[in-house]
C-alpha cells in the first residue's frame, strides 16, 4: 500500500502541493486527472522518491521513502516500474539495450544470457516480439511506448506508474495502450498509477479516479461517481477534455 499524507511540494514561490492525501491499494488501478500544470506529474515523482517534498510523506509499504538513506531508497525504488511521458528512451541504444537499462545500471550480478531472455519476456509481454535490435528511430510513438513500458517491467515491479501514457497517440493506439495497462494489471497483479488527462482513458482502465485541484486532491472515487456528481469543478474538466 502507498500513503501520501499532507503532501507539500514547492519549487521557489511556486506552491504546486498544498497537503495531498490519498491512499494507494495494492493491485488497484488508480488514474490522477486534473488541469495541465496541477502537480500530477510531480506527485508521480514524490511517490517513486525522484523529487522531496517540502512538507508531509510518502510511505510505501510501511517505510517512509523521503526518510530513507539512499541504499534503502534505491531498494524501494526497484519495486517501481515508471513509464514517462515521453518513453524517454535513448536514441543511440537498440531497443533491447533501452529495456536492459535498469539491469546494467543496477550493477546486477545478473548472467548477460538471463538479461537477454528477461528482455525477449517483457517485449514480447507488450507485444513486441522480435524488436530488440531495432533502434528508436525506427519504431512508432505507441511502439515507442511499448518499449518504454517493457523496461518499467524489466525488474518485475510491485507498482507501476504511468505518466500521460497516451498523449500524442491517435485513438486506435491509445486504446491498444489502455488495454495493455488491463492486461498487465491482471496478468502481474501490479498496482497501477496512471496520470492523465484523456477522459476516455480513464473510463478504459480505472479502479479509483483521483482529481487534483489546487494543491490538493479534490475528489476520489469510481468512474460511475466522477461522471454524475455535481461538483461543478469535476464537471468543467469533464467538459474541457471531452470536447
Amino acid at each position: 500500500m502507498i500513503e501520501i499524507n499532507n503532501l507539500h511540494k514547492s519549487f521557489g514561490s511556486k506552491k504546486v502541493l498544498c497537503g495531498v492525501d490519498l491512499k494507494i491499494h495494492d493491485g488497484e488501478t488508480i488514474v490522477i486527472i486534473g488541469r495541465s500544470g496541477c502537480g500530477k506529474s510531480v506527485l508521480l515523482k514524490l511517490i517513486v522518491g525522484l523529487l522531496s517534498p517540502n512538507e508531509g510523506f510518502v510511505k510505501v509499504g510501511g517505510k517512509i521513502i523521503n526518510e530513507l538513506p539512499e541504499k534503502e531508497l534505491y531498494e524501494v525504488r526497484r519495486n517501481f516500474g515508471f513509464l514517462f511521458q515521453g518513453a524517454a528512451l535513448f536514441d543511440s541504444m537498440t531497443v533491447g539495450e533501452n529495456v536492459a537499462l535498469p539491469l546494467v545500471e543496477a550493477n546486477s550480478r545478473i548472467a548477460e544470457k538471463e538479461i537477454i531472455k528477461l528482455v525477449e519476456e517483457k517485449l514480447e509481454l507488450v507485444g513486441l516480439s522480435g524488436s530488440q535490435y531495432l533502434k528508436p528511430s525506427e519504431l512508432s510513438g505507441g511502439m515507442k511506448k511499448r518499449v518504454g513500458l517493457a523496461r518499467a517491467l524489466i525488474t518485475n515491479p510491485n507498482y507501476i506508474l504511468y505518466d500521460e501514457p497516451t498523449t500524442g497517440l491517435d485513438p486506435i493506439m491509445s486504446d491498444s495502450i489502455d488495454n495493455l495497462i488491463k492486461e498487465l494489471a491482471e496478468k502481474l497483479k501490479v498496482t497501477s498509477i496512471v496520470v492523465t488527462h484523456d477522459m476516455f482513458s480513464v473510463k478504459n482502465v480505472a479502479h479509483k479516479v483521483a482529481m487534483m485541484h489546487n494543491g490538493v486532491i479534490h475528489f476520489v472515487g469510481n468512474m460511475d461517481e466522477i461522471v454524475n456528481s455535481s461538483d461543478e469543478i469535476i464537471a468543467e474538466f469533464i467538459k474541457r477534455t471531452e470536447s
